[in-house]
């Protein structure tokens, strides 16, 4: 009985990867509900969400809570080694981005904060918080904690805005080299909720710390992404000794 069980479950995947793969069921589409599926497969839901949840891993489709099952888009492409920015980055693709600002305001740095930039306790840093759609869908939730004293008057500006672009047409500081953090992990609490995911779902956290062209430190990103949303990929040519 299980062995049968198995080969539904693989069944029901090849099926409907199928139908995304000829285009019967497009990017976007809502698939029908687990209860439908297992009706439509005679089979049941315990077997219809497994076979989904090996969709949804190899970034077929994605879930939103509360709301169900589509076909996922291409993946974004992100080579952490240039030096654009999301707008740019998906403009360049062809995609659409839209970036909201959830929260901005001038605060005493944590502690964490405080050793991943280096930075001496009580150094007062722009906490922005900002949540970053692709084609319609939120991909992206993003935490960036500046050097306040460097850019004393950002949180007065358009920060719906790329904030690179920013740093670049209002002081006329240019990103040089970053560090990043790459770490697959689990959303949680107002993380999975600004992704529309439930608590636990995975996500690829990347944090990054960044620097002027003199070697100054400028910012660090915490950037948390839909897993089904991003492809890293790195292009050795330009790779910088640091």
């Amino acid at each position: 009985m299980k062995h049968h069980t198995n080969r539904q479950f693989l069944s029901i995947r090849d099926s409907l990867a199928d139908q995304i793969a000829g285009g019967l069921l497009p990017v976007g589409d809502k698939l029908p509900s687990e209860r439908r599926l297992s009706e439509l497969y005679e089979t049941t839901r315990i077997t219809v969400k497994e076979a989904l949840l090996v969709l949804e891993a190899e970034g077929k489709i994605y879930r939103e809570e509360r709301r169900g099952w589509f076909v996922s888009p291409p993946r974004l492409i992100y080579n952490p080694m240039t030096k654009s920015h999301f707008h740019e980055m998906v403009q360049g693709q062809k995609r659409r981005a839209v970036t909201s600002v959830l929260a901005a305001a001038t605060v005493p740095a944590q502690a964490a904060m405080c050793r991943q930039m280096d930075l001496p306790p009580f150094t007062r840093v722009h906490h922005i918080r900002r949540q970053r759609c692709l084609d319609g869908r939120a991909a992206l939730y993003v935490e960036h904690v500046v050097c306040a004293q460097r850019f004393p008057d950002l949180l007065e500006l358009d920060l719906t805005q790329s904030i690179t672009g920013l740093y670049e047409s209002r002081y006329g500081v240019r990103y040089g080299r970053s560090r990043f953090t790459i770490t697959p992990t689990a959303a949680m609490g107002h993380i999975a909720d600004m992704l529309s995911i439930a608590d636990g779902s995975s996500i690829l956290h990347i944090a990054r710390v960044n620097y002027d062209q003199h070697g100054k430190l400028i910012d660090c990103d915490m950037e948390y992404w839909r897993h089904d949303a991003i492809q890293i990929a790195v292009d050795t040519d330009s790779w910088q000794e640091l």
